[in-house]
């Protein structure tokens, strides 16, 4: 892992963020087949693409990590400073 780099998968119901050694998991849709691309990258705000069961077809999706991390008793600002990139990566 490169240390300016975060990933973004899901597994089941989960989605999941790691950076370093966090590993963040939180709710994601019901229908959530996998993420597909990273577009953007905000500090803490993710605009990606995902595939759903239900459409053929990628749609766009919104993650803001902040209030996530900040109901982990995260210091938001802290933990996001260093990332300049996510890339979607599956195990």
């Amino acid at each position: 892992m490169i240390k300016e780099e975060a990933y973004l998968s899901n597994d089941q119901t989960y989605s999941i963020f790691k950076y370093n050694d966090y590993v963040i998991r939180f709710l994601a849709p019901y229908s959530l087949d996998r993420y597909t691309e990273v577009k953007e990258w905000d500090n803490g705000y993710l605009v990606v693409m995902a595939k759903y069961r239900h459409n053929d077809v990628d749609e766009e999706e919104y993650i803001d990590l902040i209030p996530i991390l900040e109901n982990l008793y995260f210091d938001a600002e802290e933990f996001l400073k260093p990332i300049k990139k996510v890339r979607i990566l599956y195990d």
